[in-house]
């Protein structure tokens, strides 16, 4: 090519860059101390005698024509390189593994080349930006990096300051004159700079390769970058799956650790400039009859259950946290954020897309993640952690890319610690996440006691259920205005027999992103949703709800995300009168930073405040310090300190808690100490047993026997619980002693033996017409629950429990329940099934009998796994009352829904007739998504 022909090039490239849709210029930066150290001395003593690869540069711009340069910027280098520099020419095979992505340290390793020479071009308008490396094949590291700017006339002289640039003697030497638009950029990773924490073991694999995995069971996965679009289609038929191997050799966890699992399953990693893609072949000898797959609805626990494949996706590498994303053969997906390693938001949907499909010998699945649905490091190279996981519930086997502790038991996915190492990423390098979500709702009310009272009402609204914007690509703002949550799904009613208050987990979008940040003290919240004795900083039900009335919320923001090694949590929400429960108007604030520690450990502080209280004037204010300390796989201490401030009330308001918790497979031990003053009251958060002094421990033994065949394990554990009051009075004392028989076909038995005290100090009104009056009661209880695994078509927990109660008996019976294992499920097909429930206490005392009865009901038809109607149909004995819930939900693009929703609730008390309604609404609402 004459330069003549070069130079017609260069205008009509200018011309076709000008019209064409252009990436925004980033911001240069100021060179880094120690680059000019590097010098030209230096890498020249480098490179000589030694053996380079130089690669075509990659064109980031997407205009057509122009590989043409990234050619010509290689060629430029090659012949510029000085004497005595071996330049490795590439192979045709490996032009195609540089198209997809490569960063060269595979090929370089295949030809003995040390250093690799790669880079980017990007065309801005009549300007273009030049990117240069220099790797380290033995590393897969970046030593140096330099960025130049000029115009597109200027593109072969600027191509000429590229090596004099990165500190390299050319063979005609020329002086390079610093301008504005040119600077030598920080090295993005050097091996000085690495940490332990931060090092790849083991070193990254060499494609076509995509794992490399060491003696100790380490992995390091690749991903490659796509040149080609993927056709979401679920079939696995392009030709880049015949060019790159997969990931494979997973490791079993259940029933035999550390064995090669049943069936195989192959996973590739990819991603372009918008997407990040996870693409799976799942081997299954069984024909698809015997798989379990009856489960479509998003998010639907029973997914669980499911033949599946879980990802998880730790994208600060921080070996803490992460996203976990599940997917069936039938489509049916599951997402939520894994917080600490424990906590779990099963709520928060992000934006992504799946498709499945089958093949001779299995089913396969093609799942596309936006990276603005991500939260990450900005820039540079990255390096996130990965897990996958495997589901073969038709043989009860569990697999995982990596070795776990077995001790981890179901959630060791959450334990992000062991994961992979994955590498490869490169996220975008300009485009802030921007999305808003206006809705409109039009609401149908009556409310009526008797046939002769009836008041209707008509009524639309309209607003925004949230604007998100990315400030960073790691910290995300969203503000929410004039919101309206009558689409979510009612709360399960509960039977109360103690005297203390009841948890419900949040359901309302705006709360649920990064939740787990706001998470304070170690536990309080089980993993989902349960609470225990242990406070609640910041529950966020208390804002926009009083007295089981929704309370207006005017206006609210919240930011989330990282800094570094710290989390950050701020939210500010203002809300409304509400004046049939006595809300008035009240701002809630609540700010909480963690910063990471050690491996896996770290502390923090959180402050709340509140206005105005829900049941008398004045406000509240309560600040926390925590540390939750992370050791081995299986240690854990958690320890707080916190205090509130509420008006009228004075001293006497502090809380603290130190706990210990070993969770081995073969053995467990706890032990807790907490102290909840008698004044202590965190307006913002959940208290469920104020004013005590908690000692708890407990120990455990599971075995696992090799003689019987149908038995998975063996578990027996006893604890002791000794609560006093602030002042020492003991209060409860309750020692518990736990028999439980998991079989291999997933059914299991539990045997709980409970022997507790309970001391009064008040009057205790436990049903309408009965009241305990004070004492000390001592009461004995035996309950034994057989759980029906997933593979039956009738699938859940029968349970029965008898013994003494607050000085007579109590007899009940659970079904669709029990010990904390989940609901009940009637498979009708895979799109259509029901979930029962119901509990029946029968308790006789020497005050009164009385018997409370809960039925309820859950009917779901999933349409496709984006649109689904359920039925929640409740009956409470406490309040005879008949409730009903019917939702459709139909998420008709990413993230935009339509709700039409139906509530109704009856009093079956009235009289002369069975039932008579107490209130009915019927609610349309429609939101659209805009990400810009």
């Amino acid at each position: 090519m004459t330069k003549t022909f070069r130079l017609l090039a260069v205008n009509a490239i200018i011309a076709l860059a000008s019209a064409g849709s252009l990436r925004a210029a980033q911001e240069t930066e100021t060179p880094a101390a120690g680059v000019q150290q590097m010098g030209q001395a230096r890498l020249d003593s480098l490179f000589a005698g030694t053996k380079v690869i130089v690669l075509p540069f990659r064109d980031l711009s997407g205009v057509a024509d122009t590989a043409w340069i990234g050619s010509g910027i290689a060629q430029t280098i090659t012949a510029d390189l000085p004497s005595g520099v071996t330049v490795v020419p590439i192979s045709q095979e490996s032009d195609i593994l540089v198209s997809m992505g490569t960063d060269g340290t595979d090929l370089a390793a295949r030809h003995g080349a040390r250093w690799v020479v790669h880079g980017s071009y990007q065309l801005l308008g009549p300007r273009i930006r030049i990117t240069a490396h220099v790797l380290d094949s033995k590393t897969g590291l970046a030593i140096l990096s330099t960025k130049l700017d000029g115009s597109l006339d200027e593109l072969f002289e600027i191509q000429d300051r590229i090596l004099p640039a990165l500190g390299v003697t050319t063979e005609a030497p020329r002086p390079v004159v610093p301008t504005p638009s040119q600077s030598l950029d920080r090295p993005l990773l050097t091996a000085a700079s690495l940490s332990t924490d931060t090092a790849i073991v083991p070193p990254p694999p060499i494609l076509p390769a995509t794992q490399a995995r060491d003696s100790t069971g380490q992995t390091t996965v690749r991903a490659v970058r796509l040149t080609t679009a993927l056709n979401m289609d679920g079939k696995l038929d392009e030709p880049f799956y015949q060019l790159i191997e997969p990931i494979s050799d997973f490791v079993q966890y259940e029933p035999t650790p550390g064995i090669s699992p049943t069936e195989k399953t192959e996973v590739w990693l990819f991603f372009d400039d918008t997407h990040i893609y996870i693409t799976a072949r799942c081997w299954h000898s069984g024909p698809e009859s015997e798989w379990i797959a009856n489960e479509m609805r998003r998010d639907s626990l029973n997914l669980l259950n499911n033949e599946h494949v879980g990802i998880v996706l730790d994208t600060f590498h921080d070996r803490r946290n992460g996203i976990l994303f599940n997917i069936t053969p039938l489509g049916g997906r599951m997402d939520g954020q894994i917080t600490n390693e424990g906590n779990w938001n099963g709520d928060w949907n992000p934006i992504w897309d799946v498709r499945t499909g089958r093949f001779d010998g299995g089913w396969t699945l093609e799942a596309e993640i936006p990276f603005k649905s991500l939260r990450y490091h900005p820039g540079g190279p990255q390096i996130w952690g990965i897990q996958l996981r495997r589901n073969l519930q038709s043989l009860n086997e569990i697999a995982y890319l990596t070795p776990l502790d077995r001790g981890l038991g179901g959630s060791a996915i959450f334990h992000v610690s062991q994961a992979a190492t994955l590498v490869g990423i490169e996220v975008p390098t300009s485009g802030r996440l921007f999305e808003v979500k206006p809705y409109a709702i039009g609401t149908f009310n009556s409310q009526g006691y008797l046939s002769n009272s009836l008041t209707t009402e008509l009524s639309g609204n309209g607003g925004l259920d949230l604007i998100k914007y990315g400030l960073t690509d790691n910290l995300t703002a969203d503000l929410t205005f004039n919101t309206d949550f009558a689409q979510v799904e009612a709360d399960e009613q509960q039977v109360n027999l103690t005297r203390f208050s009841l948890f419900f987990p949040e359901k309302r979008e705006f709360f649920l992103e990064n939740q787990g940040v706001f998470a304070f003290g170690g536990s309080g919240r089980g993993s989902f949703g349960s609470a225990s004795e242990t406070p609640i900083m910041f529950y966020s039900r208390q804002i926009g709800l009083n007295e089981g009335r929704a309370v207006p919320i005017t206006a609210g923001g919240r930011l989330t995300g990282r800094m570094g090694p710290f989390t950050l949590g701020l939210l500010n929400i203002q809300t409304g009168d509400q004046p049939v429960s006595g809300s008035s108007g009240t701002n809630f604030t609540v700010a909480r930073v963690k910063r990471d520690v050690l491996r896996r450990s770290s502390i923090g502080a959180i402050v709340t405040s509140r206005t105005a209280l829900s049941a008398s004037s004045g406000s509240n204010q309560a600040i926390g310090l925590d540390a939750t300390l992370a050791f081995y796989d299986n240690l854990a201490i958690n320890n707080y300190w916190a205090k509130t401030n509420t008006t009228g009330l004075q001293g006497n308001d502090t809380s603290y808690r130190s706990e210990f918790r070993y969770d081995g497979d073969r053995y467990g031990a706890a032990a807790e100490h907490l102290f909840i003053d008698e004044r202590f009251s965190p307006g913002v958060g959940f208290l469920r047993r104020p004013d005590l002094r908690k000692n708890f421990g407990s120990l455990r033994f599971s075995p696992r026997p090799n003689s019987i065949d149908w038995i998975r394990r063996f578990s027996w554990e006893g604890s002791y619980n000794f609560i006093t009051d602030a002042g020492g009075t003991v209060e409860t004392r309750e020692a518990i002693g736990n028999f439980q028989v998991e079989l291999e076909n997933s059914d299991g038995f539990d045997l709980l033996f409970t022997d507790s005290y309970d001391l009064l100090q008040r009057p205790f009104n436990i049903a309408s017409n009965v009241t305990i009056p004070v004492g000390g009661y001592k009461f004995s209880n035996t309950a034994a629950s057989y759980r029906f695994g997933p593979q039956r078509r009738l699938a859940g927990n029968v349970s029965f429990e008898h013994g003494s109660f607050y000085g007579g008996t109590k007899s009940a019976v659970t079904i669709g329940g029990g010990f904390g294992r989940g609901g009940g499920r009637i498979e009708l097909s895979p799109q259509f099934a029901l979930e029962p429930g119901l509990s029946i206490n029968q308790v006789k005392l020497p005050q009164g009998n009385f018997t409370t009865q809960l039925i309820t009901t859950r009917s779901t038809y999933t349409f496709t796994p984006t649109m689904f109607i359920s039925a929640l149909v409740q009956y409470n004995s406490s309040n005879s009352a008949v409730s009903s819930n019917v939702r459709l939900r139909w998420e008709y693009q990413p993230g935009s829904e339509l709700f039409v929703v139906y509530n109704d609730q009856r009093d079956t008390l009235m009289p002369g007739r069975l039932s008579e309604f107490q209130t009915r609404t019927f609610i349309i609402k429609f939101n659209r998504l805009f990400r810009l």
